[in-house]
C-alpha cells in the first residue's frame, strides 16, 4: 500500500536531518524541497502530498499550491504578535528571552492563518543554536499534527507586525554606546549560516563578529576582517 506523502519545505541547513528523523517515526513518504525553483504546482499535483510542512522558507508559496494540500507554516512568535519577517531577530531586539512556535495554516495574508497549536521555545544562545532547538520542536509538532490532525482556530488578540530586517541593520553602530548586553544580543542573533553577521566598518575594512561569549572582562568573539568591497 502506498504511503501518504509529506512534503517538507526548508532551505536551511539546520533542517537537513528532519526528513530522516521523521521517516523513522511516522508512516509517511517524506519528501524535502530546498530550492524554491523546485517547488512547482506540477510537482505538488504529481506527488499529491497529504501535508506540506514549512519549517523555514523565505519565499512566497503560490496560492494554488497551498490550496491543493494542507500547508502548515511554523512561525517563531506567539501569533498574532510578531507577524512578518525576521521574527527571531525582532524578538531578541525587543528583549524577549522566550517565545513560542506557532503552527498555522498557510493563507494569502502573511502569518494570518488559523492556528493548530503552539509550543514553547527558549531564546538563549546563538541564532544557529536557537534554530537547531526549533528544528527539534518542529519535528515533534509535525508528528503531533499528522497523528492528531487537530482543528485550527482563528488567531485572537492584537496584531503586532514585524518588519523584515535589512543587511545594513547588522551594523553594530545600531547598538547603544557602552551597552554590552545590546552588543552581545546583536552579535548572537545574527550568528547563523545564511544571515548577514554583525559587523563594524573602519578604515576601509569590514569586521564581522561571531561566536560571542560574555566574560568577566567583557565580550569575547571571533572576528573576520576583510577589505570593504
Amino acid at each position: 500500500m502506498r504511503k501518504p506523502v509529506l512534503l517538507l519545505l526548508s532551505e536551511k541547513p539546520w533542517n537537513k536531518g528532519l526528513k530522516e528523523r521523521l521517516s523513522q517515526k511516522i508512516n509517511y513518504d517524506i519528501r524535502h524541497i530546498r530550492d524554491k525553483d523546485d517547488l512547482t504546482l506540477d510537482l505538488v499535483l504529481s506527488i499529491k502530498p497529504e501535508w506540506i510542512m514549512v519549517p523555514h522558507w523565505s519565499h512566497i508559496i503560490k496560492k494554488e499550491i497551498w490550496e491543493s494540500s494542507k500547508t502548515v507554516i511554523f512561525h517563531m512568535t506567539d501569533l498574532p504578535y510578531g507577524r512578518g519577517g525576521s521574527p527571531l531577530q525582532n524578538l531578541i531586539k525587543r528583549g524577549h528571552k522566550h517565545t513560542v512556535i506557532s503552527a498555522l495554516q498557510c493563507r494569502e495574508e502573511m502569518d494570518a492563518g488559523d492556528i493548530y497549536f503552539k509550543e514553547n521555545l527558549d531564546l538563549h544562545g546563538t541564532a544557529e543554536e536557537i534554530f537547531i532547538r526549533a528544528d527539534r520542536t518542529i519535528e515533534n509538532m509535525i508528528i503531533k499534527l499528522v497523528c492528531e490532525n487537530p482543528i485550527p482556530v482563528s488567531q485572537s488578540g492584537d496584531v503586532i507586525r514585524f518588519v523584515r530586517r535589512k543587511p545594513s541593520q547588522s551594523n553594530l553602530s545600531e547598538c547603544q554606546d557602552g551597552d554590552l548586553c545590546q552588543w552581545y544580543d546583536h552579535i548572537r542573533m545574527l550568528d547563523a549560516e545564511g544571515y548577514p553577521h554583525a559587523f563594524l566598518e573602519a578604515n576601509g575594512m569590514k569586521l564581522e563578529f561571531r561566536r560571542v561569549s560574555r566574560r568577566k572582562d567583557g565580550l569575547h568573539a571571533d572576528v573576520v576582517i576583510k577589505p570593504l568591497l
